[in-house]
């Protein structure tokens, strides 16, 4: 019972769930609300300009305001409150998400979103959040299966996300209390968030390093006044493991020497490979609402249900293939999947095809959480929190950036080539394979060991 309750996986289920609830909702409450406002109805430019800048100024605001936050609780988590990097995020998820709730009810200017946006960010937003749950997996796996185990959370992550994104639009179109559509898809939203938190709060228990004994069971022995004095110093040596008052005891430290260029390289390859991902996700909403698509919410659903099959594909392909191959060839093989995917997606001209490019795109998740895991083995126990938020908050500013320009992108070629975006980002796919091909080649020995043991 103790080992279920060390689980992140229900917090991590739920809160992806309610996010593909709160995306559609969102989305589709953007569109309705231009569709009203925008005098000249005919020009479908318009609208998608009005709702790509929508959220230029929404991500903008989401991506900046977490900046401090997320590394002030990173900084608490390494000093032993594991759970703030969760609890804190989900509490900001939970009240800024209420606010579109409030929008459809009240009829209230879509405008409000942007305080939903910085209330959100200023809680840790997903860069606090999923730092959070990536040093929770690290504290509960040893390096051997660590690739492995965080693959396993992506793949709790996508199947959440597909279940959610294929209900989603039904609960939009067929479940109203109001006449405006989305009130009890938002409200389903906020029960999830509701659960999560107090699951975080009440359940979820601080996992002890695997391969050591748990803080609790070395405390007893210490209180056990028949001890030998040998077994008294030896737990004494263990026990400073997991203390942040004592991190020279960690037999982590002393063994592990960062090699700083490769972390670089990493980081590189990291923040290329993120502003493809970011850049072609940003835009691909509108580019399914506008014509030759025109998806309703139901298809938007079926769409972003397709988009996380990826995680069942990418898990399977480091399951198999994480024991045979280097863990930086497994995330080139990743980027290349990407790639080919997205250069199709730019051509897409009928529904069929946008699966098809989705398809190619099976092994494209496993590039960040395979670099994570290589990460994590560069650094000690006691630092997990800040790599893993710095890496986070890196890959933030970033996407602020990345957001922006896209957007005003897509808008600018939008009459000319709507697919031009997707190209673009197919070509900073390509370049974030230079900085891993250094290190894969430069540093050989970074493999992951065989995960059935």
């Amino acid at each position: 019972m103790v080992m279920i309750r060390n689980w992140i996986e229900p917090v991590v289920a739920g809160a992806q769930v309610a996010s593909s609830f709160y995306d559609v909702g969102l989305l589709m409450a953007v569109k309705n609300h231009y569709n009203r406002t925008i005098t000249n109805s005919s020009s479908e430019n318009a609208l998608q300009n009005a709702i790509s800048n929508f959220y230029i100024i929404h991500n903008l605001i989401l991506g900046l305001t977490p900046l401090l936050s997320a590394y002030i609780l990173a900084t608490i988590s390494d000093r032993g409150k594991r759970k703030i990097t969760i609890i804190v995020p989900l509490v900001g998820y939970l009240i800024a998400r209420s606010f579109l709730l409030f929008v459809l009810l009240l009829d209230l200017p879509i405008e409000v979103m942007f305080g939903s946006a910085a209330l959100n960010g200023l809680t840790g937003w997903f860069t606090a959040y999923w730092a959070g749950v990536m040093t929770w997996t690290s504290h509960g796996s040893s390096e051997s299966k660590r690739s492995l185990r965080f693959i396993i959370i992506e793949l709790v992550y996508g199947v959440a996300g597909f279940f959610g994104s294929l209900v989603s639009g039904h609960i939009f179109v067929h479940f109203q209390i109001t006449k405006n559509q989305g009130v009890v898809l938002v409200s389903c939203s906020l029960a999830l968030y509701v659960y999560c938190l107090l699951y975080s709060i009440f359940i979820l228990k601080v996992p002890h390093k695997e391969g050591f004994p748990s803080i609790n069971s070395i405390q007893s022995n210490r209180e056990n006044k028949n001890e030998p004095d040998a077994t008294r110093t030896e737990n004494s040596r263990l026990l400073g493991a997991y203390s942040d008052e004592q991190p020279t005891t960690n037999p982590e430290v002393n063994t592990k020497t960062p090699q700083k260029a490769l972390i670089i390289l990493l980081f590189a390859g990291a923040i290329f490979y993120n502003v493809a991902v970011n850049g072609a996700v940003d835009v691909l909403p509108f580019f399914l609402l506008k014509k030759p698509l025109s998806w309703d919410s139901v298809y938007i659903g079926y769409g972003n249900a397709a988009g996380y099959m990826i995680f069942i594909t990418s898990f399977l392909a480091v399951y198999i293939l994480s024991g045979r191959l280097k863990d930086l060839i497994l995330t080139c093989i990743g980027i290349l999947s990407f790639c080919a995917g997205i250069f199709i997606m730019a051509f897409v001209q009928w529904t069929f095809l946008y699966y098809i490019a989705r398809a190619v795109m099976m092994f494209s998740l496993v590039p960040l959480p395979t670099i994570r895991s290589v990460l994590s083995k560069q650094v000690t126990g006691s630092s997990y929190g800040k790599v893993f938020v710095v890496l986070q908050l890196s890959l933030a500013i970033s996407g602020v950036i990345t957001s922006i320009a896209f957007n005003k992108i897509y808008q600018a070629t939008l009459e000319m080539f709507s697919g031009f975006s997707f190209i673009l980002s197919g070509i900073i796919a390509v370049l974030s394979l230079v900085p891993i091909s250094i290190a894969a080649f430069k540093y050989p020995s970074q493999r992951d060991t065989d995960t059935t043991n």
